[in-house]
């Protein structure tokens, strides 16, 4: 099962092990962490109990983009409702969706930190908000419980897969889609339709947009030709 799990921030080092030993339960062993407080640890290998080649092979990254910077598609958890309404799956149908988007190339499921989740800032690197339906009077669940959750349900997803899919060029990863909304912000700052220093929510909700589009790496060496052609053009007129 090609699905990377993503843990961003964690604080306390026997989670990691926990989450290991609940991916391994599952048959899900690519584990990658962002800026973790503590790793390796002794308590994180504790906890583990047997999934101890998941921390063995772990990679460790400075940030969320470099995590997933060659996923296609990717899914961020989270309990906490949003300023901005970004799309939105329970586990169940994420899980289905994950598999699906695997065939066409890597993909994450990313979970935040113990305390605060995922920041929006990290939101804004995913394709859909992942959500686990539990009880509204006691909804908190523990990182372990949580990637529990999904993987079961990853593991659940298998038996229904659905046919190969095909497509004309492989999708655009998160690097190139993040090496084109930097491009992007870039000229539309160039031609004063986006103030730098006031820039509200135009970039994250063009992110929306091009998140429900799905380009593929055509499409956006396309998009990214038409922005390189616009800024010769004003190079020009200077």
């Amino acid at each position: 099962m090609s699905i990377r799990i993503v843990l961003v921030g964690t604080t306390h080092p026997g989670n990691i092990g926990a989450v290991a030993r609940a991916m391994k339960n599952m048959g899900v062993m690519d584990l990658a962490l962002v800026n973790p407080r503590y790793f390796p640890d002794k308590e994180a290998t504790a906890r583990a109990s047997g999934a101890e080649d998941l921390l063995e092979n772990a990679t460790v990254f400075d940030t969320l983009a470099d995590a997933i910077a060659d996923c296609v598609y990717v899914a961020g958890a989270s309990a906490r409702s949003r300023a901005i309404n970004w799309p939105c799956l329970d586990a169940r149908d994420c899980a289905a969706r994950l598999l699906d988007e695997s065939r066409k190339g890597p993909v994450a499921a990313v979970f935040g930190p113990e305390k605060s989740g995922l920041s929006n800032s990290d939101l804004d690197h995913c394709d859909t908000l992942l959500t686990i339906p539990t009880n509204p009077e006691f909804s908190s669940l523990n990182l372990a419980m949580a990637v529990q959750v999904v993987t079961y349900e990853l593991r659940l997803a298998q038996a229904v897969r659905s046919p190969e899919y095909e497509a004309d060029a492989p999708l655009a990863t998160s690097l190139e889609m993040e090496n084109f909304y930097e491009h992007l912000e870039r000229v539309l700052t160039d031609v004063q339709f986006l103030d730098p220093d006031n820039p509200r929510h135009l970039m994250r909700r063009l992110r929306r947009l091009f998140i429900r589009a799905r380009p593929d790496q055509n499409e956006v060496n396309i998009l990214r030709g038409i922005l390189a052609a616009m800024e010769r053009e004003r190079e020009k007129d200077a």
